[in-house]
């Protein structure tokens, strides 16, 4: 119960309260006012999240990305295709940072797992590391599900930009929710089974060393 209402939490501080405090703020200050308004909870959350365990919240960091590209892509011009596209340059953006990722000693899923199980039991993120060296199959999971998501996430980008580029406004206004959230919704789905398969086999794998033992 302690682990699902901290992550209840964090939903709401990163998810419902940005909504809130851009729905109150946008009336008054317009769309740009909103948009720095929304970015408050997250800020505030990092920095007692920094305070607290010296650690920066992922979520809260892709939130606040997402928040900053929208910024962007409003100052960018205000035509508007350029504004039907503020949403997909977020979700671009961290598909690209995932597959970028890939590059890297340690890819975006790591670092998005361990601040997970971090916050889940005290040794959470020496738990992850020693899983990360200890069984290259994990790692090997680990670079899969970034590449899925980034792939997924940098699809999504490219099907709304060709939808918001070459379709009238109205039919990109009724139809690209479908396919954002199906994309999503497939993606969700696939974590979950595969993550569950994961779980599974560390198990096994830690049973296993038992028993040799």
């Amino acid at each position: 119960m302690k682990i699902r209402a901290s992550f209840f939490l964090e939903l709401v501080v990163n998810l419902l309260l940005p909504w809130l405090a851009y729905r109150l703020a946008a009336p008054h200050w317009g769309e740009t006012g909103g948009l720095i308004a929304s970015a408050v909870p997250p800020v505030v959350w990092s920095l007692v999240e920094l305070a607290r365990f010296r650690r920066v919240d992922a979520l809260s960091v892709l939130v606040l990305l997402g928040i900053v590209l929208s910024i962007a892509a409003m100052a960018a011009g205000g035509s508007p295709r350029m504004l039907l596209l503020r949403e997909s340059l977020v979700s671009g953006a961290i598909g690209v940072a995932f597959l970028v990722s890939l590059l890297m000693p340690r890819p975006l899923v790591f670092y998005l797992a361990r601040a997970t199980v971090a916050r889940e039991k005290a040794d959470g993120a020496a738990h992850i590391d020693a899983l990360w060296h200890e069984r290259p199959a994990f790692a090997s999971e680990l670079r899969l599900m970034t590449a899925v998501w980034g792939a997924g996430l940098t699809l999504e980008t490219a099907l709304r930009a060709f939808m918001a580029m070459t379709w009238p406004i109205e039919r990109f206004l009724v139809i690209s929710p479908f396919v954002s959230y199906g994309i999503y919704g497939a993606l969700l789905l696939w974590t979950v089974w595969y993550r569950k398969g994961m779980r599974r086999r560390v198990t096994d794998a830690s049973e296993a060393d038992g028993v040799a033992g």
